[in-house]
Protein backbone atom coordinates (compact mmCIF):
# COMPACT_ATOMS: atom_id res chain seq x y z
CA UNK A 1 0.00 0.00 0.00
CA UNK A 2 1.49 3.12 -1.22
CA UNK A 3 2.06 5.77 1.59
CA UNK A 4 0.16 8.44 1.74
CA UNK A 5 0.91 12.14 1.38
CA UNK A 6 1.28 14.72 4.48
CA UNK A 7 -0.56 18.08 4.25
CA UNK A 8 0.52 21.44 5.18
CA UNK A 9 -1.09 24.92 5.30
CA UNK A 10 1.21 27.39 3.43
CA UNK A 11 0.42 31.31 2.72
CA UNK A 12 0.88 32.31 -0.98
CA UNK A 13 0.52 35.29 -2.44
CA UNK A 14 -2.12 36.38 -5.60
CA UNK A 15 0.29 38.66 -6.88
CA UNK A 16 3.62 36.86 -7.34
CA UNK A 17 3.22 33.25 -5.93
CA UNK A 18 5.52 33.90 -3.00
CA UNK A 19 4.70 31.25 -0.35
CA UNK A 20 5.19 31.89 3.27
CA UNK A 21 4.93 29.59 6.42
CA UNK A 22 2.37 32.09 8.15
CA UNK A 23 0.11 34.80 7.37
CA UNK A 24 1.73 38.18 6.66
CA UNK A 25 0.39 41.90 5.55
CA UNK A 26 3.07 42.85 2.95
CA UNK A 27 4.71 40.70 0.63
CA UNK A 28 8.51 40.42 0.96
CA UNK A 29 8.81 39.76 -2.48
CA UNK A 30 6.48 41.93 -4.69
CA UNK A 31 6.10 44.47 -1.71
CA UNK A 32 2.04 44.41 -2.31
CA UNK A 33 -0.60 44.74 0.94
CA UNK A 34 -3.18 41.87 1.80
CA UNK A 35 -2.36 39.48 -1.15
CA UNK A 36 -1.61 36.32 1.11
CA UNK A 37 -4.51 33.63 0.95
CA UNK A 38 -4.02 30.35 2.56
CA UNK A 39 -3.34 27.34 0.71
CA UNK A 40 -3.21 23.42 1.75
CA UNK A 41 0.00 22.17 -0.09
CA UNK A 42 -0.53 18.22 -0.48
CA UNK A 43 3.50 16.70 -0.42
CA UNK A 44 4.55 14.44 -3.26
CA UNK A 45 3.71 10.65 -2.26
CA UNK A 46 5.93 9.61 -5.02
CA UNK A 47 9.94 9.56 -4.03
CA UNK A 48 13.44 8.66 -6.03
CA UNK A 49 13.12 5.22 -5.17
CA UNK A 50 10.01 4.85 -7.05
CA UNK A 51 11.25 7.05 -9.84
CA UNK A 52 14.59 5.05 -10.25
CA UNK A 53 12.43 2.00 -10.63
CA UNK A 54 9.96 3.12 -13.18
CA UNK A 55 13.21 4.01 -15.12
CA UNK A 56 14.56 0.48 -14.72
CA UNK A 57 10.56 -0.96 -15.85
CA UNK A 58 11.06 1.06 -19.16
CA UNK A 59 8.39 3.59 -18.24
CA UNK A 60 9.20 7.42 -18.72
CA UNK A 61 11.40 9.68 -20.90
CA UNK A 62 14.76 8.95 -21.62
CA UNK A 63 17.97 10.93 -22.86
CA UNK A 64 17.85 10.80 -26.69
CA UNK A 65 20.64 11.73 -29.16
CA UNK A 66 20.16 15.13 -30.81
CA UNK A 67 21.52 14.38 -34.17
CA UNK A 68 18.71 11.32 -33.99
CA UNK A 69 15.78 13.75 -32.99
CA UNK A 70 13.47 13.91 -36.27
CA UNK A 71 11.96 17.38 -36.52
CA UNK A 72 11.12 16.44 -40.55
CA UNK A 73 7.42 17.07 -39.80
CA UNK A 74 7.44 19.76 -37.12
CA UNK A 75 6.66 23.03 -39.34
CA UNK A 76 5.22 25.70 -38.16
CA UNK A 77 0.98 26.42 -38.72
CA UNK A 78 0.52 29.17 -40.81
CA UNK A 79 -2.07 31.36 -39.45
CA UNK A 80 -4.18 33.85 -42.32
CA UNK A 81 -3.05 36.60 -42.13
CA UNK A 82 0.00 38.79 -41.82
CA UNK A 83 0.16 40.39 -38.36
CA UNK A 84 -1.03 37.66 -36.04
CA UNK A 85 2.23 35.50 -37.87
CA UNK A 86 4.57 38.59 -37.65
CA UNK A 87 4.54 38.59 -33.91
CA UNK A 88 4.19 34.88 -33.29
CA UNK A 89 7.73 34.49 -35.25
CA UNK A 90 6.74 32.92 -38.89
CA UNK A 91 3.58 30.66 -37.15
CA UNK A 92 2.24 28.62 -34.66
CA UNK A 93 4.65 26.10 -33.46
CA UNK A 94 2.96 22.49 -32.82
CA UNK A 95 3.07 21.52 -28.88
CA UNK A 96 4.06 25.76 -28.22
CA UNK A 97 1.66 27.48 -24.70
CA UNK A 98 0.95 30.77 -25.91
CA UNK A 99 -0.41 32.97 -23.56
CA UNK A 100 -2.32 36.04 -24.29
CA UNK A 101 -3.23 39.23 -21.83
CA UNK A 102 -4.54 42.71 -22.25
CA UNK A 103 -7.32 45.16 -20.02
CA UNK A 104 -10.62 44.03 -19.98
CA UNK A 105 -12.77 44.49 -23.48
CA UNK A 106 -9.76 44.96 -25.40
CA UNK A 107 -10.51 42.34 -28.09
CA UNK A 108 -8.42 38.75 -26.87
CA UNK A 109 -11.59 36.53 -27.33
CA UNK A 110 -12.72 38.32 -30.50
CA UNK A 111 -9.19 37.84 -32.02
CA UNK A 112 -8.55 34.46 -30.97
CA UNK A 113 -12.57 33.41 -32.13
CA UNK A 114 -11.32 34.69 -35.77
CA UNK A 115 -7.88 32.80 -35.98
CA UNK A 116 -9.77 29.81 -34.70
CA UNK A 117 -12.14 30.21 -37.31
CA UNK A 118 -9.68 30.66 -39.83
CA UNK A 119 -7.38 27.97 -39.09
CA UNK A 120 -10.73 25.74 -38.92
CA UNK A 121 -11.74 27.21 -42.07
CA UNK A 122 -8.21 27.15 -44.31
CA UNK A 123 -6.63 24.16 -42.15
CA UNK A 124 -6.52 20.77 -42.02
CA UNK A 125 -7.29 20.60 -38.38
CA UNK A 126 -9.93 20.78 -36.11
CA UNK A 127 -10.08 23.78 -33.17
CA UNK A 128 -11.14 23.41 -30.05
CA UNK A 129 -12.26 26.70 -28.44
CA UNK A 130 -12.57 26.24 -24.48
CA UNK A 131 -14.50 29.22 -22.75
CA UNK A 132 -15.54 28.97 -18.70
CA UNK A 133 -16.82 32.82 -19.22
CA UNK A 134 -19.21 32.41 -21.90
CA UNK A 135 -21.45 29.39 -22.75
CA UNK A 136 -21.62 27.98 -26.39
CA UNK A 137 -24.94 29.99 -27.32
CA UNK A 138 -23.03 33.13 -26.34
CA UNK A 139 -19.63 32.38 -28.44
CA UNK A 140 -22.08 31.38 -31.34
CA UNK A 141 -23.47 34.91 -31.19
CA UNK A 142 -20.05 36.99 -31.20
CA UNK A 143 -19.47 34.73 -33.98
CA UNK A 144 -22.70 34.89 -36.12
CA UNK A 145 -21.91 38.75 -35.91
CA UNK A 146 -18.19 38.48 -37.03
CA UNK A 147 -19.61 35.76 -39.75
CA UNK A 148 -17.96 33.31 -38.83
CA UNK A 149 -19.46 29.65 -39.22
CA UNK A 150 -16.81 26.70 -39.82
CA UNK A 151 -17.50 23.21 -38.93
CA UNK A 152 -14.52 21.75 -37.88
CA UNK A 153 -14.40 24.59 -34.88
CA UNK A 154 -15.71 23.16 -31.81
CA UNK A 155 -17.05 24.91 -28.87
CA UNK A 156 -16.74 23.52 -25.20
CA UNK A 157 -18.46 25.35 -22.11
CA UNK A 158 -16.55 23.92 -18.85
CA UNK A 159 -14.55 24.83 -16.18
CA UNK A 160 -13.57 21.86 -14.80
CA UNK A 161 -9.62 21.61 -15.88
CA UNK A 162 -10.18 17.14 -15.77
CA UNK A 163 -13.04 17.61 -18.30
CA UNK A 164 -11.26 20.05 -20.34
CA UNK A 165 -8.26 17.77 -20.68
CA UNK A 166 -10.02 14.32 -21.26
CA UNK A 167 -12.63 15.66 -24.23
CA UNK A 168 -8.77 16.96 -25.66
CA UNK A 169 -7.44 13.63 -25.64
CA UNK A 170 -10.94 12.32 -27.09
CA UNK A 171 -11.29 14.59 -30.18
CA UNK A 172 -7.22 15.17 -30.69
CA UNK A 173 -7.95 19.17 -32.12
CA UNK A 174 -4.48 20.61 -34.19
CA UNK A 175 -5.40 23.95 -31.60
CA UNK A 176 -6.50 24.65 -28.11
CA UNK A 177 -7.97 27.77 -27.02
CA UNK A 178 -8.78 28.03 -23.29
CA UNK A 179 -10.42 31.61 -22.62
CA UNK A 180 -9.44 32.34 -19.71
CA UNK A 181 -6.87 30.54 -17.51
CA UNK A 182 -8.39 32.01 -14.27
CA UNK A 183 -11.77 30.57 -15.05
CA UNK A 184 -10.35 26.61 -15.04
CA UNK A 185 -10.03 24.53 -11.59
CA UNK A 186 -8.73 21.13 -11.08
CA UNK A 187 -11.00 19.79 -8.13
CA UNK A 188 -8.44 18.00 -6.49
CA UNK A 189 -6.87 21.74 -5.13
CA UNK A 190 -8.79 22.69 -2.24
CA UNK A 191 -8.60 26.74 -3.43
CA UNK A 192 -10.76 28.90 -5.57
CA UNK A 193 -10.30 29.02 -9.03
CA UNK A 194 -7.96 31.97 -10.12
CA UNK A 195 -6.31 31.70 -7.11
CA UNK A 196 -2.35 30.85 -7.30
CA UNK A 197 -2.32 27.28 -6.75
CA UNK A 198 -4.76 26.97 -9.15
CA UNK A 199 -3.70 28.54 -12.35
CA UNK A 200 -0.25 27.26 -11.55
CA UNK A 201 -1.23 23.68 -11.28
CA UNK A 202 -3.53 24.18 -14.32
CA UNK A 203 -0.88 25.62 -16.30
CA UNK A 204 0.93 22.98 -15.89
CA UNK A 205 -1.31 20.21 -16.64
CA UNK A 206 -1.94 21.65 -20.13
CA UNK A 207 1.70 22.51 -20.94
CA UNK A 208 2.14 18.54 -20.28
CA UNK A 209 -0.39 17.61 -22.63
CA UNK A 210 0.69 20.14 -24.97
CA UNK A 211 4.24 18.67 -25.48
CA UNK A 212 2.92 15.25 -25.07
CA UNK A 213 0.36 15.05 -28.11
CA UNK A 214 2.35 18.77 -29.85
CA UNK A 215 -1.24 20.30 -29.57
CA UNK A 216 -0.87 24.40 -29.91
CA UNK A 217 -2.76 25.88 -27.24
CA UNK A 218 -3.93 29.75 -26.26
CA UNK A 219 -4.14 30.57 -22.85
CA UNK A 220 -6.30 33.86 -22.45
CA UNK A 221 -5.16 36.09 -19.15
CA UNK A 222 -6.81 38.37 -17.14
CA UNK A 223 -4.22 41.49 -16.16
CA UNK A 224 -4.46 43.24 -12.65
CA UNK A 225 -4.53 47.13 -12.30
CA UNK A 226 -1.03 47.87 -13.14
CA UNK A 227 -1.45 46.20 -16.34
CA UNK A 228 0.64 42.52 -15.68
CA UNK A 229 -0.88 39.56 -15.94
CA UNK A 230 -2.90 37.98 -12.88
CA UNK A 231 -1.53 35.15 -10.95
CA UNK A 232 1.72 34.70 -10.63
CA UNK A 233 4.99 35.28 -12.60
CA UNK A 234 6.16 32.08 -12.61
CA UNK A 235 3.25 31.89 -15.23
CA UNK A 236 4.99 34.03 -17.78
CA UNK A 237 7.99 31.60 -16.83
CA UNK A 238 6.07 28.26 -17.41
CA UNK A 239 4.95 29.37 -21.83
CA UNK A 240 6.58 29.48 -24.59
CA UNK A 241 5.30 32.88 -25.73
CA UNK A 242 3.62 35.94 -24.07
CA UNK A 243 1.74 38.17 -26.32
CA UNK A 244 -0.01 41.65 -25.17
CA UNK A 245 -3.00 42.80 -26.13
CA UNK A 246 -2.63 46.61 -26.02
CA UNK A 247 -4.95 49.79 -27.33
CA UNK A 248 -7.08 52.01 -25.52
CA UNK A 249 -10.75 50.66 -25.77
CA UNK A 250 -12.03 54.00 -27.31
CA UNK A 251 -9.87 53.85 -29.75
CA UNK A 252 -9.69 51.37 -32.91
CA UNK A 253 -6.21 50.70 -33.01
CA UNK A 254 -5.08 47.79 -31.10
CA UNK A 255 -1.45 46.19 -30.34
CA UNK A 256 0.09 42.62 -30.37
CA UNK A 257 3.03 42.51 -28.90
CA UNK A 258 5.23 40.12 -27.87
CA UNK A 259 7.07 40.21 -24.57
CA UNK A 260 8.63 36.37 -24.75
CA UNK A 261 9.04 34.19 -27.52
CA UNK A 262 11.02 30.92 -27.62
CA UNK A 263 10.73 30.13 -31.10
CA UNK A 264 11.16 33.89 -32.47
CA UNK A 265 12.00 37.58 -31.98
CA UNK A 266 9.85 39.63 -29.21
CA UNK A 267 10.88 42.69 -31.63
CA UNK A 268 7.59 41.81 -33.69
CA UNK A 269 4.01 43.66 -33.28
CA UNK A 270 0.96 43.19 -35.15
CA UNK A 271 -1.68 46.40 -35.59
CA UNK A 272 -5.72 45.41 -35.25
CA UNK A 273 -8.33 48.12 -36.23
CA UNK A 274 -11.27 47.02 -33.86
CA UNK A 275 -13.88 47.49 -36.08
CA UNK A 276 -17.80 45.40 -36.30
CA UNK A 277 -16.77 42.86 -38.24
CA UNK A 278 -13.76 41.86 -35.68
CA UNK A 279 -10.18 42.89 -35.69
CA UNK A 280 -9.28 43.78 -39.15
CA UNK A 281 -5.53 43.99 -39.66
CA UNK A 282 -3.74 47.27 -40.56
CA UNK A 283 -1.04 46.63 -43.26
CA UNK A 284 -0.11 50.38 -43.46
CA UNK A 285 -0.15 51.61 -39.40
CA UNK A 286 1.69 54.79 -40.72
CA UNK A 287 -1.28 55.89 -43.02
CA UNK A 288 -3.80 55.08 -40.56
CA UNK A 289 -2.66 57.02 -37.67
CA UNK A 290 -1.98 60.45 -40.17
CA UNK A 291 -5.92 60.19 -41.96
CA UNK A 292 -7.04 62.51 -40.13
CA UNK A 293 -4.30 65.35 -39.51
CA UNK A 294 -4.31 68.50 -39.96
CA UNK A 295 -1.94 70.49 -41.65
CA UNK A 296 -0.93 73.73 -40.42
CA UNK A 297 -2.41 73.28 -36.71
CA UNK A 298 -0.03 74.68 -33.73
CA UNK A 299 0.87 72.01 -31.38
CA UNK A 300 1.20 69.27 -33.94
CA UNK A 301 4.54 67.04 -35.00
CA UNK A 302 5.83 64.36 -37.22
CA UNK A 303 7.83 61.58 -35.36
CA UNK A 304 8.19 58.34 -36.42
CA UNK A 305 8.60 55.58 -33.81
CA UNK A 306 10.12 52.14 -34.06
CA UNK A 307 7.65 49.01 -32.95
CA UNK A 308 9.48 46.07 -33.17
CA UNK A 309 11.57 46.11 -36.79
CA UNK A 310 8.22 48.19 -38.34
CA UNK A 311 9.01 52.35 -38.87
CA UNK A 312 5.41 53.91 -38.10
CA UNK A 313 4.44 57.37 -38.24
CA UNK A 314 2.38 58.87 -35.34
CA UNK A 315 1.35 62.65 -34.86
CA UNK A 316 1.94 63.79 -31.37
CA UNK A 317 -0.18 66.95 -30.14
CA UNK A 318 0.65 69.31 -27.41
CA UNK A 319 -1.01 72.07 -25.83
CA UNK A 320 0.24 74.95 -23.77
CA UNK A 321 -2.14 76.73 -21.56
CA UNK A 322 -2.11 79.64 -18.65
CA UNK A 323 -2.39 77.72 -15.34
CA UNK A 324 -5.16 79.16 -12.94
CA UNK A 325 -2.91 77.59 -9.94
CA UNK A 326 0.37 77.59 -7.88
CA UNK A 327 1.36 74.18 -9.50
CA UNK A 328 1.13 74.24 -13.16
CA UNK A 329 -0.56 70.25 -14.96
CA UNK A 330 1.69 68.36 -16.85
CA UNK A 331 -1.07 65.32 -18.83
CA UNK A 332 0.90 62.97 -20.91
CA UNK A 333 -1.41 60.24 -22.90
CA UNK A 334 0.62 58.23 -24.92
CA UNK A 335 4.18 59.14 -23.62
CA UNK A 336 5.63 58.81 -19.51
CA UNK A 337 4.57 60.96 -17.79
CA UNK A 338 8.66 61.23 -16.10
CA UNK A 339 9.79 62.08 -19.83
CA UNK A 340 7.45 64.64 -20.65
CA UNK A 341 8.72 66.37 -16.96
CA UNK A 342 12.17 65.90 -18.22
CA UNK A 343 11.61 67.75 -21.64
CA UNK A 344 9.57 70.80 -19.81
CA UNK A 345 12.56 70.84 -17.78
CA UNK A 346 14.93 71.23 -20.71
CA UNK A 347 12.73 73.52 -22.83
CA UNK A 348 12.76 75.52 -19.92
CA UNK A 349 16.63 75.83 -19.10
CA UNK A 350 18.49 75.01 -22.56
CA UNK A 351 15.73 76.42 -24.66
CA UNK A 352 15.06 79.76 -23.50
CA UNK A 353 11.07 79.07 -22.64
CA UNK A 354 11.42 79.80 -19.20
CA UNK A 355 7.25 80.62 -19.38
CA UNK A 356 6.86 76.79 -19.43
CA UNK A 357 6.24 76.92 -15.53
CA UNK A 358 3.56 79.15 -15.30
CA UNK A 359 1.78 77.05 -17.96
CA UNK A 360 -0.35 73.67 -18.17
CA UNK A 361 0.96 71.36 -20.51
CA UNK A 362 -0.86 68.53 -22.35
CA UNK A 363 0.82 65.90 -24.14
CA UNK A 364 -1.38 63.15 -26.55
CA UNK A 365 -0.23 60.53 -29.27
CA UNK A 366 -2.91 60.43 -31.71
CA UNK A 367 -5.20 57.12 -32.41
CA UNK A 368 -4.35 55.98 -28.53
CA UNK A 369 -0.51 54.35 -29.29
CA UNK A 370 1.65 54.12 -26.41
CA UNK A 371 5.33 54.97 -27.12
CA UNK A 372 8.04 53.99 -24.75
CA UNK A 373 11.16 54.79 -27.05
CA UNK A 374 13.23 58.04 -26.76
CA UNK A 375 12.79 58.28 -30.32
CA UNK A 376 10.35 60.41 -30.02
CA UNK A 377 11.59 63.16 -27.73
CA UNK A 378 12.10 65.81 -30.42
CA UNK A 379 8.67 65.89 -31.63
CA UNK A 380 7.21 66.08 -28.10
CA UNK A 381 9.44 69.24 -27.83
CA UNK A 382 8.65 70.52 -30.98
CA UNK A 383 4.89 70.19 -30.34
CA UNK A 384 4.98 72.17 -26.77
CA UNK A 385 7.04 74.81 -28.53
CA UNK A 386 5.26 75.06 -31.60
CA UNK A 387 1.78 75.56 -29.08
CA UNK A 388 3.80 77.91 -26.39
CA UNK A 389 4.65 80.41 -29.42
CA UNK A 390 1.88 79.68 -31.80
CA UNK A 391 3.52 78.98 -34.89
CA UNK A 392 3.01 75.91 -36.58
CA UNK A 393 5.37 72.97 -37.30
CA UNK A 394 6.87 72.58 -41.11
CA UNK A 395 4.06 70.09 -42.35
CA UNK A 396 6.44 68.35 -44.65
CA UNK A 397 8.82 67.01 -42.04
CA UNK A 398 9.19 64.74 -39.59
CA UNK A 399 11.11 64.73 -36.29
CA UNK A 400 13.35 62.01 -34.91
CA UNK A 401 16.02 62.77 -31.58
CA UNK A 402 16.47 62.06 -28.04
CA UNK A 403 17.08 64.90 -26.38
CA UNK A 404 19.47 64.70 -23.41
CA UNK A 405 19.57 66.84 -19.97
CA UNK A 406 21.84 69.33 -21.67
CA UNK A 407 19.93 69.98 -24.85
CA UNK A 408 22.15 67.53 -27.13
CA UNK A 409 20.22 65.75 -29.61
CA UNK A 410 21.58 62.02 -29.75
CA UNK A 411 20.87 59.02 -32.35
CA UNK A 412 18.52 56.78 -32.49
CA UNK A 413 18.89 53.13 -34.12
CA UNK A 414 17.75 52.49 -37.24
CA UNK A 415 17.32 56.11 -39.16
CA UNK A 416 17.53 54.82 -42.54
CA UNK A 417 14.32 52.65 -42.14
CA UNK A 418 12.57 55.57 -40.39
CA UNK A 419 13.75 58.23 -43.00
CA UNK A 420 12.25 55.57 -45.90
CA UNK A 421 8.71 55.27 -44.03
CA UNK A 422 8.31 58.67 -44.13
CA UNK A 423 9.77 59.46 -47.69
CA UNK A 424 7.58 56.50 -48.48
CA UNK A 425 3.74 58.86 -47.12
CA UNK A 426 4.96 61.78 -48.88
CA UNK A 427 7.11 63.60 -46.68
CA UNK A 428 10.34 65.83 -48.15
CA UNK A 429 12.24 66.82 -45.14
CA UNK A 430 13.29 65.58 -42.26
CA UNK A 431 14.72 66.73 -39.01
CA UNK A 432 17.33 64.31 -36.54
CA UNK A 433 20.53 63.95 -34.60
CA UNK A 434 24.01 63.30 -36.64
CA UNK A 435 24.23 60.10 -37.46
CA UNK A 436 26.86 57.75 -36.40
CA UNK A 437 27.66 56.44 -39.71
CA UNK A 438 27.40 58.01 -43.28
CA UNK A 439 23.71 58.31 -44.02
CA UNK A 440 21.95 57.57 -47.05
CA UNK A 441 18.77 59.75 -47.34
CA UNK A 442 15.94 57.92 -49.62
CA UNK A 443 15.22 60.40 -52.87
CA UNK A 444 13.01 63.75 -52.88
CA UNK A 445 13.34 63.71 -48.52
CA UNK A 446 15.92 66.37 -47.54
CA UNK A 447 17.69 65.64 -44.53
CA UNK A 448 18.59 67.94 -41.70
CA UNK A 449 21.06 67.12 -39.50
CA UNK A 450 21.40 68.92 -36.03
CA UNK A 451 23.60 68.93 -32.59
CA UNK A 452 21.55 70.69 -30.12
CA UNK A 453 17.65 70.97 -29.54
CA UNK A 454 17.17 74.38 -29.93
CA UNK A 455 18.66 74.28 -32.78
CA UNK A 456 16.39 71.84 -34.34
CA UNK A 457 12.97 73.57 -32.86
CA UNK A 458 13.92 77.05 -34.83
CA UNK A 459 14.65 74.79 -37.63
CA UNK A 460 11.50 73.53 -37.88
CA UNK A 461 8.91 76.03 -36.70
CA UNK A 462 7.94 78.22 -38.99
CA UNK A 463 7.46 82.08 -38.62
CA UNK A 464 4.64 82.30 -41.30
CA UNK A 465 1.14 81.73 -39.10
Amino acid sequence: MPPKSKTRTMFVCQQCGSEQPKWTGRCPDCGEWNTFVESVVAAPASSQATAVRQVDSGLGSRPVSIAHVENSNFGRISVPGEEFNRVLGGGIVPGSLVLIGGDPGIGKSTLLLQVSAELALFGDNTVLYVSGEESAQQIKLRASRLGLNPERLFLLSETNLEMVLAQIEATQPGLVIIDSIQTVFLPDLTSAAGSVSQVRECTSRLMHLAKMRNIPMFLVGHVTKEGAIAGPRVLEHMVDAVLYLEGDRFHQYRLLRGVKNRFGSTNEVGVFEMGNDGMIEVNNPSAAFLAERSNGSQGTAIAVTLEGTRPILVEVQALTSPTSSGLPRRTANGIDLNRLLMLTAVLTKRVGLGALSTQDIYVNVVGGLKVSEPAIDLAVAAAIASSYKDLPVDPNAVLVGEIGLTGELRTVGQLDRRLGEAQKLGFSRAIYPPAARKLILPKGLQGNSFATVIEAIAACITREK
